[in-house]
């Protein structure tokens, strides 16, 4: 996926929910900040994203622009519609989104995930695909190891994840921690 075909996606998605903002969590959440990442991490041609004042609404996105639709035949890419608390993210994540609004955005803004919250989303997540986008965004040194271990610091999770999530972002970030850096 494109930045072009993000802020289509954006204003598609506004106009179907009634809603002026949308808030992206999925990986293409990255052309927010980094309008020409490496296409390495552009492969998906799908866009996870919830209406932020009415999230209900996604349904009506999904419904209309999601997988199979009309609108994915005709442009090869497509919104899924998800909720909420379909990532798990950082404490103050919200505090961080990225605005995307311009004129092909037709008088939407898609908020999209910071760079070191949509690793930490994908870290939790951990399967192959979320795992290769995070050694991907590590290799071209989009991401911090100091940032990612304070944010992990910073989401609730058990024991057994933080663990899991520590050793993904020690993988991706194997220089060693400096003096009095938290691993």
């Amino acid at each position: 996926m494109k930045r072009s075909e993000l802020e289509h996606l954006i204003r598609a998605a506004g106009r179907i929910a009634g809603e002026r903002e949308l808030v992206v969590i999925g990986s293409q959440a990255i052309l927010g900040q980094f309008p020409d990442a490496p296409l390495a991490l552009l492969a998906s041609m799908e866009c996870d994203l919830y209406p932020r004042q009415r999230p209900e609404r996604a349904d009506k996105v999904d419904g209309a622009i999601g997988e199979a639709s009309k609108f994915h035949e005709r442009f090869g890419y497509y919104a899924q519609g998800v909720a909420p608390d379909t990532a798990t993210l950082p404490r103050g994540w919200q505090r961080r989104l990225v605005r995307v609004e311009n004129s092909n955005t037709g008088g939407y803004a898609g908020l999209c995930l910071e760079v070191h919250d949509l690793a930490i989303s994908k870290y939790v997540a951990g399967r192959e695909k979320d795992l290769q986008f995070t050694r991907e965004l590590a290799r071209y040194g989009m991401t911090e190891r100091k940032t990612l271990i304070a944010r992990r610091a910073a989401t609730k999770l058990d024991a057994a994840v933080a663990r899991a999530v520590r050793g993904r972002i020690k993988r991706d970030h194997p220089k060693e921690a400096r003096p009095g850096e938290a691993s």
